[in-house]
């Protein structure tokens, strides 16, 4: 059965793609990648590609003048995953997490106070580097949500 959803991913910067088509491929579902223009994405089967402009902001306003109920959100961004929660998307982290209301408010506070604490003259590590266990961990958790939208949401 296909699903009517449709997996949107924030691509510029996505080190999961791949898995992302590997999971999506056995639901039929449709995958969206968008990205600026700055970043090249080859063609792939399954996929449609957007490329929108290269302002800040583009690719997110893109994503959230298109983005649907029961949709699947891939995004490293805490404001754009909170736009996904608002319009009932399912919004995963490029690492398997799923945001929720519930931890969204907590992770955009501690954005906020790391975001103090740069402008006070501390540097902060960056995010770990992908690991393989990553990237199983994600593909797992999208393999779950298709499966739970397949089971549970009208097509």
């Amino acid at each position: 059965m296909r699903l009517t959803s449709k997996i949107i991913v924030d691509a510029d910067a996505c080190p999961v793609k791949d898995q992302i088509v590997l999971a999506a491929a056995p639901f039929q579902i449709e995958v969206w990648m968008i990205a600026s223009f700055d970043h090249y994405l080859a063609p792939r089967q399954g996929v449609t590609i957007i490329q929108v402009d290269r302002s800040d902001q583009s690719v997110d306003l893109y994503i959230a003048n298109k983005i649907v109920a029961h949709d699947i959100l891939v995004t490293q961004d805490f404001g754009l995953a909170t736009i996904g929660l608002a319009k009932r998307a399912i919004v995963l982290s490029n690492r398997g997490q799923m945001y929720t209301d519930q931890t969204i408010d907590f992770l955009l506070e501690k954005r906020h106070e790391q975001a103090k604490m740069r402008r006070g003259g501390k540097h902060s590590k960056g995010p770990r580097p992908m690991t393989a266990e990553d990237r199983h961990k994600f593909q797992q958790t999208l393999t779950k949500v298709l499966i739970h939208l397949q089971e549970n949401v009208p097509t």
